[in-house]
């Protein structure tokens, strides 16, 4: 997509998110690292900040949106794979399970035969 000047930036997510982050990597650093120069780490904590409100500015100007966890929660699942149930009720008369083909056989299944040369026979 192109930068678009007119699309907005959501500001109160990125301000909440990068607070979360900010408190969660707080704690983590008192916690492992106590005596260890921790201002030097809060102080680059608070400067991820800019950082981070950043890349989100430029990015939301670019069009690029994360889903909420509310939005992605109402998404239906998709199948993978082809398996699993379908949310069209046309498919409903084909729901028989889908097979798979058989590999084709190799030494480890027993089907390639031993692989050296003179036979397969078994020395005693």
């Amino acid at each position: 997509m192109a930068w678009d000047a007119n699309r907005p930036v959501p500001w109160r997510r990125l301000v909440r998110e990068w607070l979360l982050y900010v408190g969660i990597m707080a704690v983590v650093f008192v916690v492992f690292f106590n005596d260890d120069g921790l201002i030097g780490i809060i102080a680059g904590l608070l400067a991820s900040g800019p950082l981070y409100l950043g890349f989100g500015y430029v990015l939301a100007k670019f069009g690029y949106q994360r889903k909420t966890l509310k939005e992605l929660r109402a998404e239906p699942k998709s199948p993978r794979g082809g398996r699993g149930r379908r949310s069209d009720s046309s498919d409903a008369a084909s729901s028989a399970p889908v097979t798979r083909a058989k590999p084709a056989p190799t030494k480890r299944t027993g089907g390639g035969g031993s692989g050296r040369p003179g036979g397969g026979r078994k020395r005693r």
